[in-house]
């Protein structure tokens, strides 16, 4: 169960978030084995001072079309997995919807399964 942000400029097109959540989707369900309708997402676009980010970090440097997607989710991934996780993201929203590698920026944040409740007050994994 991923739980995905996305945070982006309040500069880029309305539709850019929804369609980044449809392409984070399809490479987690193809990288990472999350199971199908397992989409849940959160979408929040920022003004420039509130998207904070270098101008470079770790030879990688930023434009103004940053994006942050952040996912958590529950341990067990391997490191294999991940790998092919960013860099499926990175490719598929360069060559789908035009963003730069370079402004991909992926933290992911694994949790135990008994850290999720879906409703009812219910801890549905545990």
């Amino acid at each position: 169960m991923p739980l995905v942000r996305i945070e982006l400029s309040n500069n880029s097109p309305e539709a850019l978030g929804p369609a980044i959540g449809d392409v984070v989707y399809q490479a987690m369900r193809d990288t990472i084995n999350v199971p199908e309708h397992d989409k849940f997402q959160v979408i929040t676009r920022h003004a420039a001072h509130e998207l904070v980010h270098p101008a470079s970090y770790l030879g990688v440097v930023y434009s103004p079309g940053f994006v942050l997607i952040q996912v958590t989710l529950n341990q067990g991934r391997t490191t294999e997995m991940k790998k092919a996780f960013y860099k499926r993201v990175a490719d598929d929203l360069h060559g789908q919807l035009g963003i730069r590698r370079e402004d991909v920026f992926i933290n992911l944040v694994e949790v135990a399964k008994e850290n999720w409740s879906f409703g009812n007050g219910e801890m549905q994994y545990a």
